[in-house]
């Protein structure tokens, strides 16, 4: 097996998840894959330990992602729609998705990173030409504003759901 075979087989899942989060779109996820794939495959794989290789790889395709997104051809959009009798998982699904999509670029991104694709905060570093201390405060304030945000948002679905039950045990039409 070849250097980019070998590369292609340890890292096209992570880095087909990564963009998939970030484009918000399988087809245009696995183009961008096949895209990183390709220039790996012209550059030439780099004599690195594997964890130097891999945040090469995941350069690239962060790279590509930015690209992408710069072009216009598509914000990231990582919203479900949700209707109003959808079960409470999908509710909360799409609320996850809504509260990364509102993350800034580059803490969404290294986000995205760590939880899609399970980079290491050194790996992370070395994809976005970061320093580490600088990935995990980052990180740590993705984290917290993903907290805060879900955090409002089931405190938001509880009231309502007791206000609706409130309404229906009133036989009101509040709701």
């Amino acid at each position: 097996m070849t250097d980019v075979e070998q590369v292609y087989a340890d890292h096209r899942e992570g880095v087909f998840r990564y963009l998939r989060r970030i484009v918000g779109g399988t087809d245009v996820a696995r183009d961008l894959t096949q895209e990183v794939f390709l220039r790996v495959s012209r550059a030439g794989v780099p004599d690195a330990p594997g964890n130097e290789r891999r945040a090469w790889v995941f350069r690239i395709a962060r790279n590509l992602a930015l690209n992408h997104v710069r072009d216009g051809r598509r914000r990231p959009v990582l919203v479900t729609l949700v209707q109003a009798a959808v079960p409470a998982t999908q509710e909360l699904s799409a609320a996850l998705h809504a509260a990364i999509a509102a993350l800034p670029d580059e803490d969404r991104d290294i986000f995205l990173l760590r939880e899609s694709a399970g980079l290491s905060y050194q790996e992370i570093a070395s994809a976005c030409e970061l320093t580490t201390v600088l990935v995990r405060s980052r990180l740590h304030r993705a984290r917290q504003t993903l907290r805060g945000t879900l955090s409002a948002s089931l405190q938001l679905r509880e009231q309502r759901g007791i206000r609706c039950a409130a309404a229906g045990d009133r036989g009101g039409d509040e709701w």
